[in-house]
């Protein structure tokens, strides 16, 4: 089975390198390249060394058929629990896909679950966790919120033995110390960056004129768009052209407004696109459209976010977004009560982290979602079901 690798060093450089190269931005603000791109780019890039790196990420990136990877030995099934799943908001897809995958997985092992949606506000999600708590659940599940948010609530569950396990609710994944959860399911965000920074680079040859859309108001996704400047800046040949600071909150008012103002600042400069999460191309749709921009030309567009329905409806229609790194939510909400059942039989956690995929208007076929093959089979077999 895989297990959780050393990361620091990588950051460390990522982030070094993302310094030296490009300065960060303060919220709500958006910086331009001193030397944007030239229409008249020559064909031939002037990075072969990391054009040929990218190339073959890429296409391993893209494997619908890739073998699975994750646990094929642990605990059986631990008979008669009962999890709660408290989502930050059941209206965000992400959330809402990783809590389908947990029942489904909880219907394959024989336990009960119960979702309580917090409803998208700190005051909903604390309300949401104490009644979870209040239930003396077997397990509960952290989905898509910030634990530090609910301190009070995560000490009472620690207090009370009840096992936690989070989706997206730290940064890295894996067990977590501080705040103390048994494991946190997620990608790793430097992979995540990184492919997506790969796929420019592939696709334009080495030869793009990049803007990124981030909100940097969030740490984690402020932490996402540097690591993809810093990818980026892997090729000499790639120009950032804006680094648009877009809040998530405001993105359905200010998207459009800041692509109409950066199509008539760069033009056809202006070829591709980076973002943190898919829902800033939504927004961008109709500015682009209205500016002349056809949806199966430039700005190519890819989302370094969950992989929405949406998403691969825009990607499968080419309509402004060619690429998305999506989450296997399915598999990760069977991987969220694969960990539980570790807690209960009182072992580690699995250290399996999934590795990235890229979903392109080549492989996307007529999926609403990234659901890999083979891990359903796999969870079977460990659980003795």
């Amino acid at each position: 089975m895989s297990v959780i690798r050393n990361r620091g060093a990588y950051v460390a450089v990522l982030l070094s390198v993302a310094a030296a190269t490009l300065a960060g931005c303060s919220r709500g603000s958006s910086t331009s390249s001193s030397s944007p791109v030239s229409s008249s780019s020559p064909a031939a890039s002037g990075c072969p060394a990391a054009l040929a790196t990218a190339k073959q990420a890429v296409q391993q990136a893209q494997d619908v058929n890739a073998p699975w990877t994750g646990p094929i030995t642990g605990p059986k099934a631990v008979a008669g629990r009962t999890v709660v799943y408290v989502a930050q908001t059941m209206t965000n897809p992400g959330v809402a896909g990783a809590a389908k995958g947990v029942q489904d997985a909880a219907q394959t092992i024989g336990w009960n679950v119960r979702v309580i949606d917090g409803q998208g506000t700190p005051a909903g999600i604390q309300a949401a966790f104490s009644q979870a708590v209040a239930l003396k659940p077997s397990g509960i599940v952290l989905g898509g919120f910030d634990p530090n948010a609910t301190a009070q609530q995560v000490a009472q569950a620690n207090d009370a033995g009840i096992p936690l396990v989070g989706w997206h609710a730290v940064a890295k994944p894996g067990p977590s110390e501080s705040p103390k959860l048994f494991s946190n399911v997620t990608t790793w965000v430097e992979d995540v960056a990184k492919i997506s920074a790969d796929w420019i680079i592939a696709r334009s040859n080495g030869n793009a004129g990049v803007v990124i859309f981030t909100d940097s108001s969030i740490p984690f996704a402020e932490n996402k768009s540097q690591l993809i400047k810093s990818e980026l800046a892997t090729c000499s040949t790639v120009k950032l052209l804006s680094y648009e600071n877009i809040p998530i909150s405001d993105a359905s008012s200010r998207t459009p407004q800041q692509v109409s103002s950066l199509l008539s600042r760069f033009g056809d400069q202006w070829t591709y696109s980076d973002a943190i999460n898919d829902l800033y191309f939504a927004d961008a749709a109709a500015a682009l459209r209205s500016g002349g921009k056809k949806g199966d030309a430039a700005p190519f567009n890819i989302g370094a976010g969950d992989g929405d329905p949406s998403a691969f409806q825009r990607i499968r229609d080419k309509q402004h977004q060619s690429a998305t790194v999506p989450e296997p939510l399915g598999a990760q909400g069977w991987q969220i009560v694969d960990e539980l059942n570790r807690a209960f039989a009182g072992q580690k956690a699995s250290g399996f982290v999934a590795p990235v995929h890229l979903t392109t208007t080549e492989n996307v076929g007529d999926t609403s979602s990234w659901d890999p093959r083979g891990y359903r089979e796999a969870y079977q077999a460990v659980w003795g079901k």
